[in-house]
């Protein structure tokens, strides 16, 4: 069965699997968790289809790409402004977009599931964490029209992860202490690793690659 791809809600024929911004961008330092901008909520975008947001998305959908993601917000790069972008493929088909002033509301008559969860700021482990099994996210895209994003299982996961980031959360503020603590103990271990692969396919892209602290921020 061939996959459908759908870029910010429509369908779309003959998509890259490298996506334009992507291929425009410049791959940017990924931040990590103890990181203040990941931990405090995100401004509201009020000016639209400007140089710098368009700079911005290209950049983070760069980002993304060299750090193998799904979805990734603006205060993973370093920008605290509401908006996140994402590419992932769930039952056959691949959502590609941006959403700017994301509010999410997760659709309770459809239950819960519980998946492994893992962060691009949180480099290298995951965690099983229960999230809504369908979501709907409204907000605007780069040009200020109205976007309307729904997703089920997997790509639901992601518009809550990506929303909650840009209100401060990260997934492991959802899980218990004694899990934090092994996330962040296992991230130790993992870091340099998830680095040098990023490093690697950063190159495979032709994109210069990200510089990064020799250890993480302080948590």
């Amino acid at each position: 069965m061939s996959i459908r791809t759908i870029v910010q809600g429509d369908e779309v024929d003959d998509y890259p699997l490298l996506p334009p911004e992507a291929a425009r961008g410049t791959a940017l330092r990924v931040t990590e968790v103890g990181e203040g901008v990941l931990h405090e909520p995100c401004r509201t975008i009020t000016e639209f289809d400007t140089p710098e947001l368009h700079t911005l998305i290209d950049d983070m959908f760069a980002t993304m790409a060299v750090a193998e993601g799904v979805g990734l917000a603006a205060n993973q790069v370093g920008v605290d402004l509401r908006l996140f972008v994402y590419d992932l493929t769930h039952a056959e088909v691949r959502h590609v977009g941006h959403v700017l002033n994301p509010v999410v509301v997760i659709e309770e008559e459809a239950g819960t599931e519980e998946s492994e969860e893992g962060c691009l700021s949180v480099p290298g482990p995951g965690a099983e964490l229960f999230r809504g099994s369908r979501a709907t996210v409204t907000g605007v895209d780069v040009y200020g029209e109205p976007v309307t994003i729904t997703g089920e299982g997997y790509f639901a996961r992601c518009l809550q992860h990506e929303t909650d980031h840009l209100g401060g959360r990260l997934y492991i503020d959802l899980i218990s202490k004694r899990e934090r603590k092994r996330v962040l103990a296992d991230m130790s271990d993992l870091r340099e690793e998830v680095l040098e692969r990023r490093t690697e396919l950063a190159a495979e892209l032709g994109k210069a690659a990200p510089t990064y602290p020799d250890a993480p921020p302080a948590r």
